[in-house]
């Protein structure tokens, strides 16, 4: 069966999920439609892309991921489909995609479906589902749009090694109030080389040890571990980390690594 996820800022209270959805099922009654979030901050491009690039290799090849962050038209507006590892996306050219994927992707195209005029206010209900389902119909880029050697480009934000510290900062804080960082465990494990280290963030607060899993410690108390999106987080067991330690999106974080141990 085909599958058509969504990735919006839509919301659930709205008529605009449901005339989503309608607008696919008319089109493809088949189609299994998965959501994997319609509640991302409004035009909140980098949470829409944290959310995606650390979901999407869930699906089975040939999924297609319809992206409705920012897709209000203006003249200036492209709008790509293109496949990445297998997987088809349909979305704004407004960087989220350099933000997703770690390579280029293996086609690209611009969109190039005539817009209808009943829906120009709301083209994520025409263009990208027309888009979405002529993809998981098994059609091809080329019939839909015209190629494209390059997306538009946003940077993440990186974190900094400088002698024995890494510094990095907060990216995401997700339903639980865990906050996610953006140190990747690979990067840490690059440069931790089998260290010690202790972990610094806001109010004076301190965490030495890496933990496999949340109850790992005591309900209440803090803890740090590589979860699922393999970030680091900080974290309460059973409680809200982001709201009892104080800390926000884009503050941050510093592990010292011990030379001496």
């Amino acid at each position: 069966m085909a599958i058509i996820t969504l990735t919006t800022d839509l919301g659930d209270k709205d008529i605009y999920q449901a005339a989503l959805k309608g607008s696919i099922l008319k089109l493809l009654p088949t189609v299994n439609i998965v959501d994997i979030t319609n509640n991302v901050s409004a035009y909140n491009v980098q949470q829409a892309a944290f959310i995606l690039k650390n979901s999407f290799h869930y699906f089975p090849n040939g999924t297609v991921h319809l992206i409705g962050i920012d897709t209000v038209y203006s003249a200036d507006t492209k709008y790509l489909a293109l496949r990445y590892k297998n997987h088809y996306f349909v979305g704004s050219d407004n960087g989220i995609f350099s933000l997703m994927f770690v390579q280029e992707p293996d086609e690209i195209v611009e969109i190039n479906i005539r817009q209808d005029l009943n829906f120009l206010h709301f083209p994520l209900a025409d263009i990208f589902v027309k888009a979405a389902c002529h993809l998981a119909k098994g059609g091809k880029l080329i019939e839909i749009g015209l190629p494209l050697s390059g997306i538009e480009q946003k940077m993440n934000l990186q974190p900094v090694v400088e002698k024995s510290l890494i510094k990095g900062a907060v990216i995401y804080i997700d339903s639980f109030q865990n906050v996610i960082t953006n140190i990747t465990k690979e990067f840490f494990s690059k440069v931790q080389q089998g260290r010690q280290f202790t972990l610094y963030f806001k109010r004076n607060e301190t965490i030495n040890h890496l933990s496999w899993h949340y109850s790992e410690v005591p309900e209440g108390e803090k803890l740090c571990l590589f979860g699922i999106s393999d970030h680091l987080e900080i974290a309460i067991n059973k409680g809200n980390a982001s709201g009892l330690l104080g800390l926000n999106l884009g503050d941050s974080v510093i592990i010292d690594f011990d030379y001496h141990s």
